[in-house]
């Protein structure tokens, strides 16, 4: 039996509880030999363009509303549950911590993009 890494009382998930909770779901299937850090970054790059597929012939006001159609919106959660799956698992990898790169990230731009 595994813990329940997925939430955190009333909160809802976190973003370790998913992590861990991924890394268990594939040790369980044995596919850790398949989760290289160039595998995970291929996958990411794909569910990242099965994500654009959902929008590409919209117009940017078909765009706007695309979570108004059921099924659409449907495709959209389970692409970016694809894309935040893949990029949680490549992170665990290599040890990175996507907050703290992000935070990075941000701090960098802020000082490269100044507010005018």
């Amino acid at each position: 039996m595994t813990e329940d890494h997925s939430s955190a009382g009333a909160a809802g998930p976190t973003l370790e509880g998913l992590r861990l909770r991924l890394g268990e779901f594939a040790a369980a299937r044995n596919w850790q030999p398949f989760h290289t850090p160039k595998n995970l970054a291929a996958a990411l790059s794909v569910e990242a363009g099965e994500l654009l597929e959902i929008f590409q012939w919209l117009t940017p006001e078909q765009a706007t509303a695309v979570m108004d159609d059921p099924d659409r919106a449907h495709r959209v959660r389970d692409e970016v549950a694809d894309v935040l799956a893949y990029l949680l698992q490549f992170c665990s990898v290599l040890d990175v911590d996507p907050l703290a790169a992000l935070a990075a990230k941000i701090e960098r731009n802020e000082v490269r993009f100044p507010v005018e």
